[in-house]
C-alpha cells in the first residue's frame, strides 16, 4: 500500500483547490490541513463538499502563519512582529517556557481541527519540525494526548538506513508507515511497499496542476505530479 499526501491544504486559496483538484484527478489519498492557515475554512469545506473530509490529517505548524496562541508570540526565536519565523535554529535547547508555549500551540492547532468536525488520521508538519530534536518529543506528546497514533517518518526512501527518530516513533507505540519520501526518490520508478509519497499540490504560471517544489518570479514551479504504479491506500487504512 503506497500513500501519497499532499501538505499544506488551507495555507492559501490556491494550494487548497490545488489539492482537491488531486484529489478529484486521483493524484493523491491523503492531504495535511494547517490549522492557522489563511484559507482553513475553506478548505474544511471543500473537503466535505468533495468528499475526502475523512482523509485528512495535522499539519503541524511553528514556522509559517499566524499563531494561535498568544504564549509563543513572546519569543521571538519562533514569532517576529505576531508571525511565525520560517527558519529557526532547530539544534538549540529549548527553556521550558519554550516548550510549554509550542506544547499549548500545538495542542491548539489540534483542537481547532477537531471543533472543525475533522476526525486527524495522522500527524506531520510544516518544514518537518515534528522530528527536529527538540520539538519532537513535544509533538509526540500532544499527539499521543489528543488521541493521533500515526506520525510521518523522517525522510528515509532516500537512504541506506533507518533514523533513530523513526525506530523510537515505532517503539513508542506510533503507527508508521515503513518509508517516506519525494517523487525524486523514486529512481526507478518503482514504489516500495508501505511508503508515504509527500508532494506539494499546486498551479503554475499555466494554471497547470504541479508538486511545486519553489516559487519564482512569484509563481509556483514544479513538475506534474504522475499517476503512480502501485497499490494505493490511505492513512486511515494504515494499520
Amino acid at each position: 500500500m503506497v500513500i501519497i499526501n499532499g501538505d499544506d491544504f488551507g495555507m492559501n486559496e490556491h494550494c487548497t483547490k490545488a489539492i482537491a483538484a488531486a484529489f478529484s484527478e486521483g493524484l493523491i489519498t491523503d492531504t495535511t490541513i494547517m490549522a492557522n492557515g489563511a484559507y482553513f475554512n475553506e478548505a474544511v469545506a471543500l473537503a466535505q463538499s468533495d468528499g475526502f473530509a475523512d482523509r485528512i490529517g495535522i499539519h503541524l505548524n511553528i514556522t509559517e502563519g499566524t499563531p494561535l496562541t498568544e504564549d509563543i508570540k513572546g519569543f521571538p526565536d519562533f514569532v517576529t512582529n505576531g508571525h511565525f519565523n520560517k527558519r529557526y535554529n532547530h539544534s538549540r535547547e529549548l527553556t521550558e517556557a519554550e516548550q510549554k508555549a509550542i506544547y499549548n500551540e500545538l495542542t491548539a492547532q489540534i483542537k481547532k481541527l477537531k471543533t472543525a468536525g475533522i476526525s486527524i488520521t495522522h500527524a506531520d508538519s510544516h518544514h518537518y519540525v515534528h522530528n527536529s530534536a527538540h520539538i519532537a518529543p513535544i509533538a509526540e506528546r500532544v499527539c499521543r494526548e489528543q488521541g493521533i497514533s500515526k506520525i510521518r517518518l523522517k525522510r528515509n526512501l532516500c537512504e541506506s538506513e533507518d533514523f533513530e527518530y523513526n525506530i523510537r516513533l515505532r517503539e513508542n507505540g506510533f503507527i508508521t508507515t515503513t518509508y517516506f519520501g519525494k517523487l525524486i526518490d523514486i529512481k526507478t520508478g518503482v514504489v516500495p511497499d508501505d511508503t508515504e509519497i509527500l508532494v506539494h499540490p499546486d498551479f503554475d504560471k499555466s494554471g497547470k496542476l504541479i508538486d511545486r517544489r519553489g516559487v519564482e518570479d512569484g509563481y509556483p514551479v514544479g513538475e506534474s505530479i504522475p499517476k503512480l504504479k502501485a497499490q494505493l491506500g490511505s492513512y486511515n487504512k494504515l494499520t
